[in-house]
């Protein structure tokens, strides 16, 4: 498949600057793959669209400060840090702004407290670094550092907490899984009382997030690996949900990345931890997930692709055309997609 198959045009007044709330406020657009059907509703009503014994799964991952702006020793140059990943030890894997002068040996200062010295690149552009501090370095990063929001982002965001989950817990992402801003504590707790259940995992957003596909045949397309984590008590959830032939839900595509991940099969799921680097493009045959919370995703991006995959090339994009005619607001603090295959059948 091209990368141009996956393209659609959008008006940048629908990127969305700033967090709409309350979180659940936001648009949701409702989609039957099957039946071909597109509905216009607000996210406070998703639980009319789900049933006792369905299972809604989460990535409960936290966003780390992980934006430093440093200078390179000795010049004085400003350089730009992003954390990805931490490697092993004080040794993380970063992107470095600009990167060409980032050689081996380069230290870099933020201040009397942190600084780091490249000790080596990564095979996507990317360079490791070893921190060097006093104290404890998790204290020093919220000081210092800053939440990375995407470049499509231009307005400052007054409360960190606003690019984090409700439900967030596990530190280690370098963004957030958006699709979760979404819900509230109190939405959350009314799907409970309705017998929908609530699950939990972990996949730490790394690179793949900030890497475009460049390309041109989406199969040559490689996928930066994440670590994902998903417990014996959630695979268990999921397993007794198959077996009731009630829904998996997967929320957000980490969620959906992470569970197919992790599959021993269909409909088969057992707790377990690793790195993945799974690209879900369509013709994808989905093991775990039955139907999809979602964000609107970049055009040519590898979670289009994804979306693509579960509801179909063709009617995913009739659906976007929709969403920028009903001017849907889009991306990382835009609206939401609830995407469910009745019976499970495939899309074409």
């Amino acid at each position: 498949m091209l990368l141009s198959d996956f393209d659609y045009e959008l008006p940048e007044d629908l990127i969305a600057q700033t967090p709409i709330e309350p979180r659940d406020a936001s648009r949701l657009m409702v989609l039957d793959p099957v039946e071909k059907t597109i509905e216009h509703r607000r996210f406070f009503e998703l639980g009319n669209y789900l049933a006792p014994g369905d299972t809604l799964i989460f990535n409960d991952t936290r966003v780390i400060p992980a934006r430093l702006i440093g200078r390179k020793e000795p010049t004085g140059a400003r350089v730009e840090v992003l954390l990805l990943r931490r490697v092993e030890g004080d040794t993380w894997e970063t992107l470095v702004k600009p990167g060409k002068k980032a050689l081996r040996g380069t230290t870099i200062s933020f201040g009397d407290e942190l600084s780091c010295e490249v000790t080596g690149h990564t095979d996507f552009g990317g360079r490791l670094v070893m921190f060097r501090y006093q104290g404890i370095f998790e204290e020093i990063l919220d000081r210092l550092g800053e939440t990375p929001l995407p470049p499509y982002i231009h307005e400052k965001l007054e409360n960190r907490e606003r690019y984090q989950t409700v439900y967030s817990r596990e530190s280690g992402s370098a963004a957030a899984p958006t699709a979760g801003l979404h819900f509230t504590p109190e939405q959350m707790e009314k799907l409970k009382e309705a017998g929908v259940n609530l699950g939990f995992l972990t996949l730490h957003v790394g690179l793949g997030t900030f890497r475009p596909v460049k390309a041109e045949r989406i199969e040559e397309h490689v996928m930066h690996s994440e670590y994902y984590s998903i417990s014996e008590e959630t695979a268990k959830l999921i397993r007794d949900t198959k077996a009731a032939g009630k829904r998996v839900v997967a929320v957000g595509t980490t969620s959906i990345r992470t569970l197919e991940s992790a599959a021993a099969g269909k409909n088969m799921i057992y707790g377990k931890s690793g790195e993945t680097s799974i690209f879900i493009y369509p013709g994808y045959d989905f093991k775990i997930v039955d139907a999809v919370v979602t964000n609107f995703h970049l055009p040519k991006s590898t979670l289009i692709m994804l979306i693509s995959a579960f509801a179909g090339r063709e009617f995913t994009l009739e659906a976007y055309r929709e969403a920028v005619k009903e001017k849907y607001r889009f991306f990382s603090f835009g609206d939401a997609m609830f995407i469910s295959r009745p019976g499970g059948k495939e899309t074409k």
